[in-house]
């Protein structure tokens, strides 16, 4: 069965404004999730919103951006009010799906979105410093742990748990393109073995609390075969923005049992709308292009955006919802 979902942001300054969409993504996605609405503030923002969940390491908000302040125990207010307000959208999800039995996503930013985002104490990125992207990358993955055991305690009937890890600065670090502090220079090039290893440790430990491992790349050149070698179960990418070695990787995904979502809506409001017609042929084409069996691939894909929809329209983030729910369904 095909299913629908989304890649995690959404439109909005309020609480109302989240309620709302978790109240769609509960009525409408054969997958829902946890909606972020990053407009609320920096706190309700992917970075902060992992920071929140990171208690190994303590980070404050600056002009510049969030930074570690080189501190344990005592994490500033921004932190503690990214903590609040995530805590606050669980309860939300606890009371809205008490009785949810279905599927269920979360969204964590990954270990090398957040080292090209977040500062050390003394400066500049966490991408310079090998040991502060180390311990990054391990703190994380003993808070992926915990909140998989949080939502599962939250949503005791969900018969499946999966976790997006979001790198959308991966090609970045990779390619060495990662603009220092200055921005006169560029941050030195991960090598892929570094890259997957830290990777792996997230995703291990979200396997081994329970839960399916995704990761969510919408940027050009996505490491897709990296991405698996580190040990996603499940790819979530940019149709649109496919290279022929993309391609085959999400084929033998989809072979080897795996999970791919295709990005086949725009984020942001499109002069025309697809029709549902559309879409699905869309989805046909791409199945015929990697040489899959349709009914195969029909049970292994899922429908989402090409990317969040926190810069869509309240119009189109419904349109969108109902549009991928119809092709999904159609497919299926």
């Amino acid at each position: 069965m095909t299913l629908a979902t989304g890649v995690g942001s959404f439109p909005g300054t309020d609480q109302r404004d989240f309620d709302e969409a978790l109240r769609l993504v509960l009525g409408e996605l054969d997958l829902p999730f946890l909606p972020e609405v990053p407009g609320r503030g920096a706190p309700a923002g992917m970075i902060g919103r992992t920071l929140g969940l990171v208690t190994e390491l303590d980070a404050d908000l600056q002009p510049a951006g969030w930074r570690l302040t080189g501190t344990s125990g005592a994490p500033a207010v921004d932190q503690r009010r990214a903590r609040s307000l995530l805590g606050q959208d669980l309860d939300s999800v606890e009371e809205q799906a008490s009785d949810h039995t279905g599927p269920f996503k979360v969204q964590v930013t990954g270990p090398w979105t957040l080292a090209a985002a977040v500062e050390r104490p003394r400066g500049d990125k966490l991408l310079a410093d090998h040991g502060a992207r180390r311990d990054l990358a391990q703190a994380l993955a003993a808070a992926v742990a915990d909140h998989v055991a949080d939502v599962r305690r939250r949503l005791p009937g969900s018969d499946r748990i999966v976790v997006q890890v979001d790198e959308p600065a991966l090609p970045a670090v990779l390619a060495g393109s990662v603009p220092t502090a200055s921005g006169f220079g560029r941050h030195r090039t991960v090598h892929p073995p570094e890259v997957s290893e830290a990777l792996g440790w997230v995703l291990g430990a979200v396997r081994g609390a329970g839960a399916e491992p995704w990761v969510h790349c919408c940027a050009a050149d996505a490491p897709l075969a990296l991405l698996r070698g580190a040990g996603a179960s499940g790819l979530a990418v940019d149709l649109s923005l496919l290279g022929a070695d993309g391609h085959d990787v999400l084929a033998e995904a989809i072979e080897a049992g795996e999970t791919v979502a295709l990005g086949v809506l725009p984020s942001d409001d499109p002069a025309e709308p697809p029709t549902e017609k559309v879409v699905v042929n869309e989805v046909h084409r791409w199945i015929d292009l990697v040489g899959l069996d349709p009914g195969q691939a029909a049970e292994r894909l899922v429908l989402s955006p090409a990317c969040g929809l926190a810069g869509a329209s309240s119009a189109w983030v419904r349109q969108s919802v109902a549009l991928l729910h119809s092709a999904a369904a159609s497919l299926s």
